[in-house]
């Protein structure tokens, strides 16, 4: 089974154009970043995927699971950009909750929690109550909440923002440990995050879809003369260039 999308259209205001148009998409094995500029789509195209946001036409599902039930969200798990902390709880019970609101019973939930925590390096700070957490400490707490009810779809909205160069290593290294079992789609506005190491990249801009294919077809878009280490950026700004001049 996988995450589809099927002719998807969207916007936050029925007087402006749709953000997102008669979208299709199928979400791949392994691990996708999803790239695009300011306004492309992205976090809409995610709270779609992930039941957030209702299509105005279009269907979102998984496998035979219509998205809006419980079946789907025991699937399919979100993590947005901003992760608030509830400050009467501590960080293991945050994820317990929310283990808790996805089907899980209140002790797997309680028992899968401290597994979640260590596998994003934040176990020794579980009794710790969530609002006294760094911004990149939220980050992580916020997927190991993710990640505590083992989802077999994980949508990250920016997940890498706010983490410092080490902590950034321990995320690449957990979504390379995941993505054999979990397909992932991650969103980032840093190109080179991740591009290189995903096994898909997904190109949007202005709603619809420019690229979506293994990385390696993304990566031939650069000039064949381009350094290794600035192969990312060029492709992506090919793809958005050659997408600028269609629309001339």
């Amino acid at each position: 089974m996988t995450l589809q999308l099927t002719d998807c259209t969207y916007g936050y205001s029925r007087r402006n154009p749709p953000l997102i148009r008669d979208l299709s998409y199928e979400l791949p094995d392994g691990l996708t970043i999803l790239l695009g500029p300011n306004g492309a789509g992205k976090t809409t195209l995610l709270k779609l995927a992930a039941s957030v946001l209702t299509p105005r036409t279009g269907s979102v599902k998984y496998g035979q699971l219509s998205g809006f039930t419980k079946e789907f969200r025991t699937k399919v798990s979100w993590m947005p950009q901003t992760i608030a902390p509830l400050p009467p709880l501590t960080v293991r019970q945050y994820v317990a909750y929310v283990g808790w609101l996805k089907g899980l019973g209140r002790r797997d939930a309680w028992d899968r929690a401290v597994r979640a925590l260590d596998q994003v390096e934040l176990a020794e700070r579980a009794d710790e109550k969530s609002h006294r957490l760094s911004g990149g400490q939220l980050r992580r707490m916020g997927l190991a909440a993710a990640l505590v009810h083992d989802a077999e779809a994980l949508l990250l909205d920016e997940p890498t923002a706010g983490l410092d160069p080490h902590q950034r290593r321990v995320f690449r290294d957990l979504l390379g440990a995941l993505s054999p079992r979990v397909r992932v789609l991650m969103s980032t506005h840093d190109v080179a995050d991740l591009a290189q190491e995903a096994d898909h990249v997904t190109v949007l801009e202005s709603g619809r879809i420019l690229h979506s294919g293994p990385t390696r077809t993304f990566l031939a878009h650069g000039p064949r003369t381009t350094p290794d280490s600035q192969v990312a950026e060029a492709a992506y700004t090919a793809l958005l260039t050659s997408a600028g001049a269609d629309l001339d």
